[in-house]
Protein backbone atom coordinates (compact mmCIF):
# COMPACT_ATOMS: atom_id res chain seq x y z
CA UNK A 1 0.00 0.00 0.00
CA UNK A 2 2.83 2.30 0.81
CA UNK A 3 4.44 1.65 -2.53
CA UNK A 4 1.15 2.28 -4.28
CA UNK A 5 0.73 5.57 -2.47
CA UNK A 6 4.27 6.60 -3.37
CA UNK A 7 3.69 5.73 -7.03
CA UNK A 8 0.46 7.70 -7.04
CA UNK A 9 2.15 10.66 -5.44
CA UNK A 10 4.99 10.50 -7.94
CA UNK A 11 2.57 10.39 -10.87
CA UNK A 12 0.60 13.33 -9.52
CA UNK A 13 3.79 15.26 -9.00
CA UNK A 14 4.90 14.52 -12.58
CA UNK A 15 1.49 15.58 -13.98
CA UNK A 16 1.64 18.79 -11.97
CA UNK A 17 5.17 19.48 -13.19
CA UNK A 18 4.20 18.89 -16.80
CA UNK A 19 1.23 21.18 -16.43
CA UNK A 20 3.38 23.91 -14.86
CA UNK A 21 6.29 23.86 -17.37
CA UNK A 22 4.32 25.23 -20.41
CA UNK A 23 2.94 27.99 -18.23
CA UNK A 24 6.51 28.91 -17.20
CA UNK A 25 7.82 28.86 -20.81
CA UNK A 26 4.86 30.79 -22.32
CA UNK A 27 6.19 34.29 -21.48
CA UNK A 28 9.60 33.45 -22.96
CA UNK A 29 8.01 32.19 -26.19
CA UNK A 30 5.90 35.34 -26.49
CA UNK A 31 9.00 37.44 -26.06
CA UNK A 32 10.82 35.52 -28.78
CA UNK A 33 7.83 35.76 -31.14
CA UNK A 34 7.55 39.49 -30.55
CA UNK A 35 11.27 39.86 -31.21
CA UNK A 36 10.89 37.92 -34.43
CA UNK A 37 8.00 40.13 -35.51
CA UNK A 38 10.03 43.24 -34.80
CA UNK A 39 12.90 41.87 -36.80
CA UNK A 40 10.60 41.02 -39.71
CA UNK A 41 9.14 44.53 -39.59
CA UNK A 42 12.64 45.98 -39.64
CA UNK A 43 13.56 43.77 -42.58
CA UNK A 44 10.42 44.89 -44.41
CA UNK A 45 11.33 48.53 -43.77
CA UNK A 46 14.83 47.87 -45.09
CA UNK A 47 13.34 46.22 -48.19
CA UNK A 48 11.08 49.21 -48.81
CA UNK A 49 14.01 51.56 -48.39
CA UNK A 50 16.09 49.47 -50.78
CA UNK A 51 13.26 49.45 -53.33
CA UNK A 52 13.01 53.24 -53.11
CA UNK A 53 16.77 53.57 -53.54
CA UNK A 54 16.63 51.26 -56.57
CA UNK A 55 13.80 53.34 -58.10
CA UNK A 56 15.73 56.53 -57.50
CA UNK A 57 18.81 54.94 -59.05
CA UNK A 58 16.77 53.89 -62.10
CA UNK A 59 15.38 57.40 -62.49
CA UNK A 60 18.87 58.83 -62.15
CA UNK A 61 20.18 56.37 -64.71
CA UNK A 62 17.44 57.34 -67.16
CA UNK A 63 18.22 61.02 -66.69
CA UNK A 64 21.91 60.35 -67.15
CA UNK A 65 21.21 58.24 -70.24
CA UNK A 66 19.06 61.01 -71.77
CA UNK A 67 21.71 63.57 -70.98
CA UNK A 68 24.35 61.32 -72.52
CA UNK A 69 22.28 60.91 -75.66
CA UNK A 70 21.73 64.66 -75.81
CA UNK A 71 25.44 65.23 -75.43
CA UNK A 72 26.08 62.77 -78.25
CA UNK A 73 23.62 64.56 -80.50
CA UNK A 74 25.09 67.93 -79.62
CA UNK A 75 28.54 66.57 -80.32
CA UNK A 76 27.36 65.32 -83.72
CA UNK A 77 25.84 68.72 -84.50
CA UNK A 78 29.02 70.44 -83.43
CA UNK A 79 31.08 68.13 -85.64
CA UNK A 80 28.75 68.80 -88.55
CA UNK A 81 28.95 72.54 -87.96
CA UNK A 82 32.72 72.38 -87.74
CA UNK A 83 32.84 70.36 -90.95
CA UNK A 84 30.67 72.92 -92.69
CA UNK A 85 32.65 75.83 -91.36
CA UNK A 86 35.87 74.19 -92.44
CA UNK A 87 34.51 73.44 -95.95
CA UNK A 88 36.32 75.79 -98.35
CA UNK A 89 33.65 75.35 -101.02
CA UNK A 90 30.97 76.71 -98.70
CA UNK A 91 32.70 79.57 -96.94
CA UNK A 92 35.37 80.49 -99.39
CA UNK A 93 35.26 82.84 -102.34
CA UNK A 94 33.91 80.04 -104.53
CA UNK A 95 30.96 79.47 -102.19
CA UNK A 96 30.14 83.17 -102.25
CA UNK A 97 30.18 83.14 -106.03
CA UNK A 98 27.87 80.13 -106.11
CA UNK A 99 25.46 81.80 -103.68
CA UNK A 100 25.43 84.94 -105.81
CA UNK A 101 24.88 82.94 -109.00
CA UNK A 102 22.01 81.02 -107.41
CA UNK A 103 20.39 84.26 -106.27
CA UNK A 104 20.70 85.84 -109.72
CA UNK A 105 19.27 82.78 -111.47
CA UNK A 106 16.31 82.67 -109.07
CA UNK A 107 15.67 86.39 -109.59
CA UNK A 108 15.76 86.01 -113.37
CA UNK A 109 13.36 83.08 -113.30
CA UNK A 110 10.90 84.87 -111.02
CA UNK A 111 11.00 88.08 -113.07
CA UNK A 112 10.16 86.11 -116.18
CA UNK A 113 7.41 83.98 -114.64
CA UNK A 114 5.71 86.60 -112.46
CA UNK A 115 6.30 89.91 -114.23
CA UNK A 116 7.14 88.68 -117.73
CA UNK A 117 10.20 90.95 -117.70
CA UNK A 118 12.36 89.48 -120.46
CA UNK A 119 14.93 92.25 -120.30
CA UNK A 120 15.30 91.88 -116.53
CA UNK A 121 15.62 88.10 -116.87
CA UNK A 122 18.27 88.47 -119.55
CA UNK A 123 20.26 90.90 -117.42
CA UNK A 124 20.06 88.56 -114.42
CA UNK A 125 21.23 85.58 -116.49
CA UNK A 126 24.07 87.66 -117.96
CA UNK A 127 25.24 88.61 -114.47
CA UNK A 128 24.98 84.97 -113.36
CA UNK A 129 27.12 83.94 -116.31
CA UNK A 130 29.78 86.46 -115.31
CA UNK A 131 29.76 85.16 -111.74
CA UNK A 132 30.02 81.52 -112.80
CA UNK A 133 32.92 82.33 -115.12
CA UNK A 134 34.99 83.05 -112.00
CA UNK A 135 34.37 79.54 -110.58
CA UNK A 136 37.36 77.38 -111.49
CA UNK A 137 35.95 74.10 -110.18
CA UNK A 138 35.77 71.53 -113.03
CA UNK A 139 32.56 70.12 -111.54
CA UNK A 140 30.71 73.29 -112.59
CA UNK A 141 31.89 73.28 -116.21
CA UNK A 142 28.68 71.63 -117.44
CA UNK A 143 26.70 74.23 -115.48
CA UNK A 144 28.14 77.04 -117.59
CA UNK A 145 27.21 75.17 -120.76
CA UNK A 146 23.60 74.80 -119.57
CA UNK A 147 23.50 78.51 -118.72
CA UNK A 148 24.69 79.40 -122.23
CA UNK A 149 21.90 77.29 -123.75
CA UNK A 150 19.27 78.84 -121.50
CA UNK A 151 20.44 82.36 -122.33
CA UNK A 152 20.28 81.56 -126.03
CA UNK A 153 16.69 80.36 -125.60
CA UNK A 154 15.85 83.61 -123.80
CA UNK A 155 17.33 85.66 -126.63
CA UNK A 156 15.22 83.75 -129.17
CA UNK A 157 11.99 84.68 -127.41
CA UNK A 158 12.06 88.19 -128.85
CA UNK A 159 9.58 90.67 -127.42
CA UNK A 160 7.23 90.02 -124.55
CA UNK A 161 4.08 88.20 -125.78
CA UNK A 162 1.96 90.51 -123.66
CA UNK A 163 3.41 93.57 -125.41
CA UNK A 164 2.68 92.07 -128.82
CA UNK A 165 -0.88 91.18 -127.82
CA UNK A 166 -1.54 94.68 -126.47
CA UNK A 167 -0.11 96.27 -129.61
CA UNK A 168 -2.36 94.21 -131.86
CA UNK A 169 -5.35 94.93 -129.64
CA UNK A 170 -4.60 98.66 -129.86
CA UNK A 171 -4.37 98.43 -133.64
CA UNK A 172 -7.71 96.62 -133.77
CA UNK A 173 -9.31 99.24 -131.49
CA UNK A 174 -7.98 102.13 -133.58
CA UNK A 175 -9.70 100.69 -136.67
CA UNK A 176 -13.04 100.99 -134.88
CA UNK A 177 -12.63 104.72 -134.18
CA UNK A 178 -14.79 105.96 -137.02
CA UNK A 179 -18.40 107.20 -137.31
CA UNK A 180 -21.01 104.48 -136.98
CA UNK A 181 -24.17 106.50 -137.60
CA UNK A 182 -25.20 104.51 -140.64
CA UNK A 183 -25.61 100.77 -140.78
CA UNK A 184 -23.07 99.20 -143.14
CA UNK A 185 -24.92 97.55 -146.01
CA UNK A 186 -23.62 94.36 -147.49
CA UNK A 187 -23.14 94.62 -151.25
CA UNK A 188 -24.43 91.90 -153.53
CA UNK A 189 -21.87 89.42 -154.74
CA UNK A 190 -20.74 89.53 -158.35
CA UNK A 191 -22.42 86.23 -159.25
CA UNK A 192 -25.83 87.29 -157.86
CA UNK A 193 -28.89 87.68 -160.05
CA UNK A 194 -29.45 90.90 -162.02
CA UNK A 195 -32.38 92.03 -159.91
CA UNK A 196 -30.42 91.54 -156.68
CA UNK A 197 -27.50 93.55 -158.03
CA UNK A 198 -29.88 96.26 -159.28
CA UNK A 199 -31.79 96.67 -156.03
CA UNK A 200 -28.96 95.91 -153.56
CA UNK A 201 -28.37 99.65 -153.04
CA UNK A 202 -32.09 100.31 -152.42
CA UNK A 203 -33.18 97.36 -150.30
CA UNK A 204 -31.23 95.40 -147.71
CA UNK A 205 -32.99 92.25 -146.53
CA UNK A 206 -31.84 90.95 -143.14
CA UNK A 207 -32.97 87.73 -141.37
CA UNK A 208 -35.56 88.22 -138.65
CA UNK A 209 -33.55 86.33 -136.06
CA UNK A 210 -30.58 88.70 -136.45
CA UNK A 211 -30.31 91.33 -133.67
CA UNK A 212 -28.56 94.00 -135.74
CA UNK A 213 -28.52 97.47 -134.16
CA UNK A 214 -30.10 99.93 -136.62
CA UNK A 215 -31.08 102.99 -134.63
CA UNK A 216 -28.30 105.42 -133.67
CA UNK A 217 -28.99 104.97 -129.95
CA UNK A 218 -28.76 101.19 -130.24
CA UNK A 219 -25.59 101.43 -132.28
CA UNK A 220 -24.07 103.79 -129.72
CA UNK A 221 -24.87 101.35 -126.91
CA UNK A 222 -23.45 98.46 -128.92
CA UNK A 223 -20.26 100.39 -129.67
CA UNK A 224 -19.92 101.29 -125.98
CA UNK A 225 -20.32 97.62 -125.07
CA UNK A 226 -17.66 96.68 -127.64
CA UNK A 227 -15.25 99.29 -126.27
CA UNK A 228 -15.92 98.07 -122.74
CA UNK A 229 -15.09 94.47 -123.66
CA UNK A 230 -11.92 95.59 -125.40
CA UNK A 231 -10.95 97.53 -122.28
CA UNK A 232 -11.57 94.44 -120.14
CA UNK A 233 -9.45 92.40 -122.53
CA UNK A 234 -6.65 94.98 -122.20
CA UNK A 235 -6.83 94.76 -118.40
CA UNK A 236 -6.73 90.96 -118.56
CA UNK A 237 -3.66 91.12 -120.79
CA UNK A 238 -1.93 93.46 -118.32
CA UNK A 239 -2.31 90.89 -115.53
CA UNK A 240 -1.67 87.93 -117.91
CA UNK A 241 -5.09 86.36 -117.29
CA UNK A 242 -5.54 84.21 -120.39
CA UNK A 243 -9.05 83.02 -119.50
CA UNK A 244 -10.38 86.55 -118.90
CA UNK A 245 -8.61 87.73 -122.09
CA UNK A 246 -10.34 85.16 -124.26
CA UNK A 247 -13.71 85.60 -122.54
CA UNK A 248 -13.67 89.37 -123.14
CA UNK A 249 -12.71 88.93 -126.80
CA UNK A 250 -15.53 86.39 -127.25
CA UNK A 251 -18.05 88.91 -125.91
CA UNK A 252 -16.52 91.56 -128.18
CA UNK A 253 -17.15 89.25 -131.15
CA UNK A 254 -20.85 89.16 -130.21
CA UNK A 255 -20.94 92.99 -130.21
CA UNK A 256 -19.31 93.03 -133.65
CA UNK A 257 -22.12 90.90 -135.05
CA UNK A 258 -24.60 93.37 -133.58
CA UNK A 259 -22.90 96.37 -135.19
CA UNK A 260 -22.15 95.11 -138.70
CA UNK A 261 -24.08 93.05 -141.16
CA UNK A 262 -22.52 89.92 -142.63
CA UNK A 263 -19.80 91.12 -144.95
CA UNK A 264 -16.13 90.52 -145.72
CA UNK A 265 -15.30 93.43 -143.41
CA UNK A 266 -17.15 91.80 -140.49
CA UNK A 267 -15.55 88.46 -141.19
CA UNK A 268 -12.11 90.08 -141.26
CA UNK A 269 -12.69 91.72 -137.90
CA UNK A 270 -13.97 88.49 -136.40
CA UNK A 271 -10.89 86.67 -137.70
CA UNK A 272 -8.70 89.38 -136.18
CA UNK A 273 -10.43 88.90 -132.80
CA UNK A 274 -9.99 85.12 -133.04
CA UNK A 275 -6.30 85.58 -133.80
CA UNK A 276 -5.99 87.92 -130.80
CA UNK A 277 -7.66 85.36 -128.52
CA UNK A 278 -5.17 82.71 -129.63
CA UNK A 279 -2.13 84.82 -128.73
CA UNK A 280 -0.14 83.85 -125.61
CA UNK A 281 0.29 86.38 -122.82
CA UNK A 282 3.28 84.84 -121.04
CA UNK A 283 6.61 83.68 -122.48
CA UNK A 284 6.89 79.94 -122.89
CA UNK A 285 10.36 78.50 -122.32
CA UNK A 286 10.80 74.77 -121.76
CA UNK A 287 14.39 75.10 -120.47
CA UNK A 288 13.58 77.84 -117.95
CA UNK A 289 15.12 77.08 -114.54
CA UNK A 290 17.32 74.20 -115.75
CA UNK A 291 20.54 76.00 -114.77
CA UNK A 292 19.23 76.82 -111.30
CA UNK A 293 18.07 73.25 -110.73
CA UNK A 294 21.41 71.76 -111.82
CA UNK A 295 23.32 74.23 -109.62
CA UNK A 296 21.31 73.21 -106.56
CA UNK A 297 21.81 69.53 -107.32
CA UNK A 298 25.58 69.96 -107.66
CA UNK A 299 25.82 71.85 -104.39
CA UNK A 300 23.69 69.33 -102.52
CA UNK A 301 25.84 66.46 -103.78
CA UNK A 302 29.05 68.20 -102.72
CA UNK A 303 27.68 68.91 -99.23
CA UNK A 304 26.75 65.29 -98.55
CA UNK A 305 29.19 63.52 -96.16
Amino acid sequence: MLLALLALAAWRAWVWWEAREPADHAPAADVRIEALNDRISALRGDLRAQAQRIQQADATNRVLRDELLGMGQRAALIEDSIARWSDPDRHGAQALRLDEAELLLAMGQQRLLIAGDLDGARRAYTLAGGVLSGVDDPAFLSLRQVLVQERAALDELGDDPRVRALARLQAFTSELDRPTDAVPVASAPADASWWRRAFSTVFDIQPRHRSLAVRPADRGDAMAGLQLELTLARAAAERRDVEAWRTALTRADAWLQRLWAPSPELQGRRDALAALAALPLSPELATLGSTLEQLRQLRSVRQEP
